[in-house]
């Protein structure tokens, strides 16, 4: 019943997160001193860009009903390999372009154990993932963190450097959301993700090539994880390979549950990732200038993604085809 007036009244998740966010950011902007100055609010937008872009990209394949795990690790292992081939040596395209296809490779190893040995997206993309971080860790890079090298300065402003005061980094979220947006509203493949995440079963029986549109969404999301990685890289003026190891994937999670997109599939959008990113930036951001701990806002994040996915419980609840699926 709940979920019924928060679906058809309007006051749907995607409205309480825009309106939560506006008041927190509010109230920051009141109470915490530095929180509005040009220079955080910058800092604030670089800092989120990046996580914006991987929201981007787990958006699909949750829209699709499922869950990509192996996101951090293809942000880092394929842009630093594209670091340490253009150090020896390989040009910018051809390090760029094997890069690519490593990412790509990752995208098609998920899609294909999803889809076609049906091992839950869950499980795959979390041994994926740690197998992908394994190998970069132990067998392609001398080192832990790969310094950007001077043959790529031509492509480093994806991360550095500003347009009329916007952070590049930014404008790469910007265009990342319009080429997502355009994708899943504007194409025909874009309306078979929605449909494979609302309906499997309807999906597979008006003829949609359910398989392939499932490999196409993991393959979709690591090109993503891979273009964010080389935003980062470019930003950071390197790629620290150990960055599999953090939190990053919860907080990506994190954004696009919070923001408003089901875990039941078939919902959501380029909005609700943008809208999730605002709101977990502001509050990450506003604990930094109190000087909270890294711990405590651990803390903080598993609390709100707690309260994210019972929200989701109750406004998307998922039915009995749903539960039985088994899909992430």
């Amino acid at each position: 019943m709940l979920s019924g007036v928060l679906g058809k009244g309007g006051f749907d998740q995607l409205r309480i997160v825009t309106l939560l966010f506006l008041a927190i950011f509010i109230l920051y902007s009141v109470v915490l001193p530095g929180f509005f100055s040009v220079g955080n609010l910058l800092t604030l937008m670089r800092t989120v860009s990046v996580l914006g872009i991987l929201g981007l990209g787990m958006a699909i394949v949750v829209i699709g009903r499922g869950i990509d795990l192996s996101m951090i690790a293809t942000l880092a292992v394929p842009s630093a390999l594209v670091l340490t081939l253009a150090a020896k040596g390989f040009g910018v395209v051809p390090a760029v372009g094997i890069g690519l296809m490593l990412a790509i490779s990752i995208g098609v190893l998920n899609g294909i154990l999803v889809a076609y040995a049906e091992i839950p997206s869950l499980f795959t993309t979390l041994a994926v993932g740690i197998g992908v971080a394994g190998i970069g860790q132990i067998g392609l890079f001398d080192y832990e963190i790969v310094s950007w090298p001077p043959a790529l300065d031509g492509i480093a402003w994806i991360g550095r450097g500003s347009f009329y005061g916007v952070p590049y980094s930014v404008l790469a979220f910007g265009v990342a959301a319009i080429v997502i947006g355009i994708f899943l509203r504007r194409t025909r493949y874009g309306m078979f993700v929605y449909a494979s995440g609302d309906n499997p079963g309807a999906t597979r029986l008006t003829g949609i090539p359910l398989r392939p549109v499932l490999v196409m969404q993991y393959v979709i999301s690591s090109c993503v994880a891979f273009f964010a990685g080389m935003v980062l890289a470019a930003s950071s003026a390197s790629m620290d390979t150990r960055i599999f190891n953090l939190t990053w994937i919860y907080d990506v999670i994190l954004v696009v549950v919070l923001g408003g997109i089901g875990l039941s599939g078939g919902r959501g959008g380029v909005a609700n990732v943008i809208i999730g990113t605002l709101l977990i930036g502001t509050i990450m951001n506003g604990l930094t200038i109190m000087n909270v701990s890294f711990e405590m806002q651990n803390l903080v994040r598993g609390l709100v993604l707690l309260v994210a996915v019972l929200a989701d419980s109750i406004i998307n609840p998922r039915n009995e085809e749903t539960a039985q699926q088994g899909d992430i």
